[in-house]
């Protein structure tokens, strides 16, 4: 079972976690970055599958999500650089508090694999990301092209000041966003380099700094991350030696695993096991890759 904590953020903020912790010493830390509205529950059998490997994780809510949540969201003044910087930057100082001396690794899902690249000075080993994407518009093809278009210039400066919130609706599953974190976000997504023209001005942060080996997952039926934005968000991470793959769902056995389906139970013989592998190759070399992948790979993308 796992360890209900309270996550010092950066900024003194308390937010909820669970903390999953393997039977016997752990071989390295995982942080599960959660994506956009998705609460920490969601992660949890994935984390529990990670902890029976060895490895200690950790999963929770962002400040304005799950139980994390302070009040209306119309009042929460969250931004996604809280969630990155005060947030996560606290579930990284907690780990090395309650499980030190071993080597930090990163499950980002969706925007919890945008995050990453925020942070500076975290030493991180190895970084799986699954369906994470840059959010420009030209990135996706037909009807969603132009979808995404409205999400960012329509929808989200339409409705957030009306409802003083991002409706879960908007996102395809999960919890309403805090008015500060969608504003951010679309104001990214209207920038052809979406995240990145964030960080550049601040030195690129981790996007130009993390040099650990990084997994990043496409999968063809996932309409919120096409293979071109997931390939975009790799090659932000310029220093890394970064590998896109893409998975079909009859690859592994599925009808479906779209932009949610991977921390599904179902993919424990499949997608969790390879994910456990580069992991632990991770943490144990400091560099490594994972089992041939039952999906095609991309290739390797940096940013010159």
């Amino acid at each position: 079972m796992p360890e209900s904590i309270r996550i010092p953020a950066r900024d003194g903020q308390a937010l909820a976690g669970d903390l999953f912790l393997p039977a016997g010493p752990a071989r390295a830390a995982v942080v599960i970055a959660p994506a956009m509205g998705v609460p920490r529950r969601y992660y949890g059998p994935f984390a529990a599958f990670l902890a029976r490997q060895g490895l200690a994780a950790l999963t929770l809510d962002y400040r304005g999500v799950g139980g994390s949540r302070r009040g209306p969201l119309r009042t929460c003044p969250a931004t996604l650089r809280d969630w990155a910087e005060h947030d996560l930057g606290g579930a990284v100082d907690l780990l090395a508090h309650r499980v030190p001396d071993v080597p930090l690794l990163w499950v980002g899902h969706s925007v919890g694999g945008q995050l990453l690249g925020l942070l500076a000075g975290v030493d991180v080993a190895g970084a799986l990301l699954v369906g994470a994407q840059s959010g420009h518009w030209r990135l996706w093809a037909g009807t969603w092209r132009w979808r995404m278009w409205l999400l960012w210039h329509a929808l989200i400066p339409g409705l957030v000041p009306v409802l003083g919130r991002l409706p879960a609706a908007i996102l395809g599953g999960g919890e309403d966003v805090p008015p500060g974190v969608a504003r951010e976000w679309a104001a990214w997504g209207r920038e052809r380099d979406y995240v990145w023209s964030f960080a550049r001005p601040r030195g690129g942060l981790a996007f130009a700094t993390l040099a650990a080996p990084v997994v990043s997952y496409a999968f063809t039926d996932d309409p919120f991350a096409p293979p071109r934005a997931v390939e975009a968000l790799a090659a932000f991470y310029s220093a890394a030696r970064a590998q896109v793959r893409l998975v079909r769902p009859a690859d592994v056995g599925a009808s479906a695993i779209g932009h949610f389906g991977f921390f599904r139970a179902r993919f424990e013989p499949t997608l969790w096991r390879e994910a456990a592998l580069f992991l632990a190759g991770a943490a144990s070399r400091g560099s490594g890759s994972p089992s041939p992948p039952p999906g095609e790979r991309v290739g390797e993308r940096g940013r010159s």
